[in-house]
């Protein structure tokens, strides 16, 4: 999925939401229109029209500014298109994702002899990273607004990402990630995420001394499997729900090295088939050694 796209994605899952960030006042009835638009038809893959009370909110998510045909000429083939469908008021709004060379310039408008049309443009490395930080919807972007302090605003994200509903965590989660990926290093990303989510939670300090407790009863390295066991299994019934008993079997007869890497395997999992399949490579890795 290319980040423009998993914007749209974004957009299209909460649309009141981005209506209410970009226009700067509350919007409560909006409607997802279709992206494809009349005469010779085109659709427009990284864009979102938006029908508000009166209005059309078409908004268009930009990684780079380069585009065929360029893009203030889209704008205004897209109003053209749009208005002609609607016949309603059209704000348009271009989300730049990523700051372009430092000498380029941001066009606004298109221009040819008499014909001029406007748009507004939001540059997402200048946006305030607070109203991001406080709205579900809009935690994937803030990876992206503004900071001084990169990596603290990457693990104040992360901080975030633990507090959601477990329904809602993993999938947030990863887009997250994947937009984060387009400003930090990616095992910065993957460190943080990975970390935050085990060593920052109440249910990972409770695990981790109930760990403990059963370390000094059995000696350091059995205390460290009964430890992980209770730590996978924790997770794991958060990630994808309630184990069968034969797979509850399987995770006691795993070593420490193995629960190590189930560890990490498991906070990309979204179902109980995930684990099935990581089951089967091990048993393909053991069977070759």
């Amino acid at each position: 999925m290319s980040f423009d796209n998993l914007c749209k994605l974004l957009s299209e899952k909460h649309p009141a939401t981005f209506a209410s960030w970009v226009l700067g006042t509350p919007q409560t009835s909006v409607k997802v229109l279709k992206t494809e638009l009349s005469i010779e038809p085109i659709r427009a893959d990284y864009v979102t029209f938006l029908q508000l009370e009166g209005r059309i909110l078409h908004l268009e998510f930009q990684t780079k500014l380069e585009s065929t045909p360029p893009l203030p000429l889209r704008m205004l083939d897209y109003w053209v298109r749009l208005y002609r469908l609607y016949r309603l008021p059209i704000t348009q709004v271009v989300v730049l994702l990523l700051p372009p060379a430092s000498e380029t310039v941001i066009e606004t408008a298109f221009t040819v002899e008499t014909t001029h049309h406007e748009y507004r443009v939001i540059r997402l490395w200048s946006e305030n990273p607070e109203l991001f930080l406080n709205d579900p919807a809009l935690l994937p972007l803030a990876p992206l607004t503004a900071t001084t302090q990169p990596q603290a605003l990457l693990q104040q994200i992360v901080g975030k990402v633990n507090q959601l509903e477990p329904r809602q965590r993993p999938e947030i989660s990863t887009y997250t990630q994947i937009l984060a990926g387009l400003k930090y290093n990616q095992d910065l990303i993957r460190q943080l995420f990975r970390e935050g989510m085990m060593r920052e939670s109440v249910i990972y300090q409770e695990i981790l001394r109930e760990g403990e407790q059963r370390g000094e009863q059995r000696g350091r390295e059995e205390g460290r499997k009964a430890e992980g066991q209770l730590l996978i299994l924790r997770l794991l019934t958060r990630q994808v729900g309630e184990l069968p008993q034969e797979m509850l079997d399987r995770i006691e007869t795993l070593s420490l090295e193995q629960l190590e890497n189930l560890g990490e395997a498991l906070l990309d999992f979204q179902a109980i088939a995930d684990l099935e399949t990581w089951f089967s490579i091990l048993d393909v890795g053991v069977k070759m050694t």
